[in-house]
């Protein structure tokens, strides 16, 4: 028996002893409040109305598709997990949580969110559900990200939908402005996530996983990160001007936006990363994160201004 197969088996040596907060971390829940975040602001951004129990159900239906998604994701990688640091805890590869059950747990919590959104909001929004999950479990985790460095350029499309799900969940129907929000999520996670990927990307390496800075190596990623948040300046002001949204989000946009491209600025010049802690790169990820939180926030309460007549 190989050391891999001891840490996914439960033997007399390596009890499995499954908790509640072992399931609960397969759902990666940090991940998830960013999900659950951006969804719920294009439900409120949405024109409209929804009942409020609906609206809640909508939101749940998110969380647990995605939170199904992430275990699955866990499920498939869990001899990869193993093999990097950043990873080896997690409940699989710990030994906490057999593959089997983790699979399970997977498909109840996807199919559920499925049928549910479908029965209660609209089987437009349930399809839409079901591609998202569909996109971050099969094109990407089992497709993209063991092939080819531009997985998370592709796989990005899987956490651009949440926005666009409580658009339809609303409206039950796709104008151009949930785009334009699927649009600003897929282009922030490259330089969000390969600012990640520099500084552990000894991890990438040791299990074989071909992340951008691997594969081409880091010159080339910093000016990838670069150009990214460059171009994410307009993109993401693109529903102000297009008249999709108010003077608030406008703004908002613009100062949030052009800080995250200042941060990329030091990541993408620089030439070397040899012997440093890589601040530049670290304080690029963790704004990155309150960047989607802040925008879609201001998005929220520009729409709530004009429902109440503060803007024009």
């Amino acid at each position: 028996m190989t050391s891999t197969t001891t840490l996914l088996t439960p033997t007399a040596a390596t009890p499995m002893s499954s908790h509640w907060r072992d399931f609960y971390a397969l759902t990666k829940p940090g991940v998830v409040r960013l999900v659950v975040f951006t969804g719920l602001c294009g439900l409120l951004a949405a024109p409209g109305t929804i009942n409020p129990v609906l609206g809640f159900t909508a939101i749940l239906c998110i969380a647990l598709a995605a939170g199904g998604a992430a275990a699955f994701n866990q499920w498939y990688e869990a001899e990869l997990d193993a093999l990097m640091k950043r990873t080896a805890k997690r409940p699989i590869p710990a030994g906490r949580v057999s593959k089997n059950d983790a699979r399970d747990f997977a498909s109840v919590l996807c199919g559920a969110s499925i049928l549910t959104m479908g029965l209660a909001i609209g089987w437009l929004a349930a399809a839409i559900l079901a591609v998202s999950i569909f996109y971050y479990v099969v094109v990407y985790t089992m497709w993209l990200k063991p092939r080819t460095p531009q997985n998370i350029v592709i796989g990005g499309g899987a956490g651009a939908f949440p926005p666009l799900i409580g658009w339809v969940a609303v409206s039950g129907d796709i104008t151009l402005t949930p785009i334009l929000l699927f649009a600003i999520i897929f282009f922030w996670t490259p330089p969000h996530f390969w600012a990640l990927a520099m500084f552990v990307k000894g991890d990438y390496a040791n299990a074989g996983v071909p992340m951008m800075p691997v594969i081409h190596g880091e010159r080339a990623t910093r000016h990838q990160i670069l150009a990214y948040s460059l171009f994410m300046v307009p993109l993401a002001a693109s529903p102000w001007y297009l008249g999709a949204a108010g003077a608030v989000y406008g703004v908002a946009s613009l100062a949030l936006t052009g800080f995250f491209a200042a941060l990329a600025v030091p990541v993408g010049l620089r030439s070397s990363s040899e012997g440093d802690t890589m601040k530049p790169e670290k304080r690029l990820f963790a704004y990155s994160i309150v960047y989607l939180f802040a925008l879609f926030g201001a998005l929220v309460v520009d729409r709530v201004l004009q429902d109440f007549g503060v803007l024009v």
